[in-house]
């Protein structure tokens, strides 16, 4: 009972307009405070003065506890008819995560400006996008240019993902672009994974001319694997503006297309060419609907009913209001 006195204004209640009743309080009151005043018995005495000196005791209130203890019990049978329930939720959420690997090329071609500013800025920039996008998924991220290596392990921590993608710039490792090792690297990554979808992309604009491990055989590791390679050929073919010492340039860039089509077809992945920011903008869209991230949520709500307390309490009262009516406060007309 005194759980469900503490508990009163958070229980849920089924039958909320019984609350109107309170109003009839009211007139209640209001009925017997003029009832009350009218009752005076009248006592013919020569002199009042004998009655003076009689002192004022607490019984003079008690008259009213049994009024009181009627009101309490009416509050305790107009809760009970509300019908207050206690109701516990109980969530269950699970989620089947996509574990992705970022592989992104890190050599100095990366610098050309035909996208805004450049390839890396805009590569980078856009990467954060992606990975702001999917808050459910393990992400990690693996840079490559004639060497490779883990920028960032998979991890849910995408704060600190964001902080390290932020830091790769060209010229950190040693130029050239081995795209074999840069994809082998990141399947390393993804190979003990349990993930329901385990995902690679892999973001070059060059062509494969370091590393011991040809491309298509790390293709066939990540096919083993089960792991889909999503891979993106970045830049214009021919001129595109470089800077140099001497100012901007136009340079010649040469780029292996078909090999990244033969990673994504052996890999049951996509090629995708971003010639601009926007376009590569939108391969990551593209991907990031193509792996969607499986999340159940589960809720099971139980309400147990609540008015057995207030109807105990009620009876409880009027109990009381008998007792006191017929003993201490007791009125003789």
């Amino acid at each position: 009972m005194k759980n469900a006195l503490t508990n009163i204004l958070y229980f849920n209640y089924e039958n909320p307009e019984y609350f109107w009743l309170f109003l009839f309080f009211i007139p209640i009151i209001a009925w017997y405070v003029w009832k009350h005043t009218r009752l005076f018995s009248n006592i013919k005495t020569a002199t009042t003065q004998d009655f003076e000196n009689i002192p004022d005791t607490p019984k003079r209130f008690l008259i009213h506890v049994p009024f009181v203890c009627r009101l309490i019990a009416l509050s305790f049978v107009i809760v009970a008819l509300s019908r207050p329930v206690s109701v516990d939720t109980y969530s269950d959420s699970t989620t089947y995560g996509v574990d992705i690997v970022l592989s992104m090329d890190v050599s100095t071609s990366m610098l050309a400006m035909d996208l805004k500013p450049d390839r890396i800025e805009a590569a980078k920039d856009v990467a954060a996008n992606f990975i702001n996008s999917r808050p459910f998924d393990r992400m990690g991220l693996v840079v490559f240019a004639s060497e490779c290596f883990t920028q960032c392990p998979l991890t849910t921590d995408h704060v600190t993902l964001l902080n390290l993608l932020n830091e790769l710039e060209c010229g950190m490792i040693t130029d050239g672009t081995a795209i074999g090792m840069g994809l082998a690297l990141a399947v390393n990554r993804l190979k003990e994974s349990k993930a329901v979808s385990k995902v690679i992309v892999l973001l070059t604009d060059g062509e494969n001319n370091s590393g011991d491990i040809d491309p298509l055989t790390a293709a066939e590791l990540a096919s083993k694997y089960g792991i889909r390679v999503y891979t993106i050929g970045v830049g214009k073919k021919g001129e595109v503006p470089y800077p140099t010492p001497y100012g901007t340039q136009m340079v010649q860039n040469s780029f292996d297309e078909t090999s990244l089509i033969k990673i994504a077809k052996m890999t049951n992945g996509k090629y995708f060419r971003a010639t601009n920011k926007n376009e590569l903008v939108k391969i990551y869209n593209t991907i990031d609907s193509l792996e969607k991230t499986k999340i159940e949520d589960y809720k099971f709500t139980q309400k147990k009913e609540e008015f057995a307390p207030f109807a105990l309490l009620a009876i409880l009262m009027l109990g009381i209001e008998f007792l006191l009516s017929q003993t201490i406060c007791k009125r003789f007309p």
